[in-house]
């Protein structure tokens, strides 16, 4: 994202919209929280049952099981048992998918969910209220209960985007029990998801990851039930325009080494924003990329260098909001170049901080980009091909497709249902083209993750909604308060 200078107007104009902010009731500042561990109390979650999803538009996005026009799927103790045009289950519970698309939950392969508390603050049009001067002033006043709160506030926007699975890049670590926090969050919500330790905002570049922390994470929270995974996530390698205003870290081959070293005598992935030129002939040469690393923001890579990406099974997460919110002078999204030289891809929504998480939107605009850039004809792209870099792609990039991204028996049941009854999708005939051009969250009826229903009729099965934002609107207003800012 861009980058703009402060100024005396920007910063008043940002004071004007705060105040008016500030005017408005909240609730008073919890007095005491609840201890945020692998042992500390965690929020109820619907049971894994037996159901049957019947007579629904079935996509599988399994190259091997067909889609069905009418196909009902079969889910026992968390994993699919059977898809088919008719299954015979007679004392599983019945859901209706009548009128609705039945397919894997999205996966969102890179989201910065602790800077979700922060949404009172950020702001696209004000420059001194811009996500990354929002993000770096108050991100580093975190206690742990604020990242659970901002975890907790961004999954449960992701669950009702149907987003299954969810990258947390988490670059605001400031200790292992902030890292404790974020898990519980991800936890408490029911989501699937990657939990990327990271550094934490304003980290000078010559102090190391805190390994032994990491260590202790892995030891406490892996592997559990097998919802979630851990990584970690690398300060920007290399020059960079974002790193250069001390918002990002910027390591050296060498620093960036130190950390990945650490990370992979854990047997831990790792991921990496490229905000600036692109560090991947470098670390090419340092010996340092392979197939457990995943880069973000595909902006200014070389032929040569997507060559290397491809050789080394490397993967790229692409953003399509935040990128397309920088200048062309940073590069341009080279989804189609990614494409048509077969490297990796996945879908992200990066923050929400100032926008939403959209899957479909997302997957409509990288649609409306390459049209624009490069045609149709020399690099083909189907709606199909675009649902699968929203699902099963995503899996792949995090190593997880054994367990989830299509329909497929003895996987687990990480399925959304989505309505084609609703008025901006109705009437449909080539689903895939529905979910990409006309689809959006609030056509989401259904969420299932490993098995339990968490969203049922467009309504949380569990998640009391309108508390988890209370909580985080009480934190941000008492980080808001810490930091007597704007002043």
């Amino acid at each position: 994202m861009t980058q703009h200078p402060m100024n005396r107007r920007t910063m008043l104009k940002g004071a004007t919209a705060l105040a008016a902010l500030l005017a408005t009731p909240h609730g008073p500042l919890a007095q005491t929280t609840p201890a945020r561990s692998v042992k500390g109390p965690s929020a109820a979650l619907p049971p894994r049952g037996e159901f049957v999803i019947r007579g629904a538009i079935v996509l599988t996005m399994d190259s091997k099981i067909a889609d069905l026009a009418t196909g009902d799927v079969h889910v026992r103790d968390g994993a699919i048992v059977a898809v088919a045009a008719k299954v015979d289950a007679p004392k599983a519970q019945v859901i209706d998918g009548g009128g609705m698309i039945c397919m894997p939950g999205f996966i969102d392969t890179h989201w910065h969910l602790w800077a979700s508390l922060l949404r009172p603050f950020a702001r696209a049009d004000v420059p001194a209220l811009g996500y990354f001067a929002v993000t770096s002033r108050l991100g580093r006043l975190y206690e742990p209960e604020d990242s659970y709160r901002g975890v907790r506030l961004g999954t449960a926007e992701a669950l009702s985007a149907g987003v299954t699975t969810v990258h947390n890049w988490a670059h605001n670590v400031r200790s292992p029990e902030h890292a404790d926090a974020e898990l519980a969050a991800m936890r408490d919500a029911g989501i699937r998801g990657r939990f990327a330790y990271g550094p934490a905002q304003g980290m000078e570049n010559d102090q190391p990851m805190d390994a032994a922390g990491l260590a202790r994470v892995k030891r406490d929270w892996m592997p559990g039930d097998g919802l979630l995974t851990l990584g970690i996530n690398s300060r920007n390698v290399g020059a960079s325009s974002i790193s250069a205003t001390g918002v990002r870290g910027n390591l050296t081959v060498e620093q960036a080494k130190r950390d990945w070293d650490a990370a992979r005598s854990l047997g831990l992935p790792i991921t990496l924003h490229t905000s600036g030129a692109s560090p991947i002939t470098s670390l090419e040469k340092a010996g340092m990329l392979g197939p457990d690393v995943q880069l973000v923001h595909p902006m200014l890579t070389t032929p040569e260098e997507r060559a290397i990406m491809k050789a080394r099974g490397m993967s790229y997460s692409i953003s399509p909001v935040g990128e397309l919110r920088r200048s062309s002078k940073l590069g341009v999204i080279q989804f189609s170049e990614l494409l048509e030289d077969g490297v990796k891809i996945s879908l992200s929504t990066d923050h929400s901080a100032n926008y939403n998480c959209d899957p479909f939107g997302n997957l409509r605009l990288l649609f409306a980009l390459h049209l624009h850039r490069v045609g149709n004809d020399k690099v083909p792209l189907t709606m199909k091909r675009l649902v699968q870099l929203g699902t099963l792609d995503g899996a792949v990039d995090l190593g997880i497709a054994d367990k989830t991204g299509s329909l497929t028996p003895d996987k687990r049941a990480d399925i959304i249902l989505v309505r084609t009854t609703d008025p901006n999708m109705a009437p449909v005939s080539d689903p895939y083209d529905a979910l990409v051009t006309l689809a959006n969250p609030g056509n989401i009826d259904t969420v299932i993750v490993d098995g339990r229903i968490l969203r049922q009729s467009g309504k949380f099965t569990a998640l009391d909604h309108a508390q988890v934002a209370r909580d985080a609107l009480d934190a941000a207003m008492a980080l808001r308060a810490k930091a007597k800012w704007p002043a």
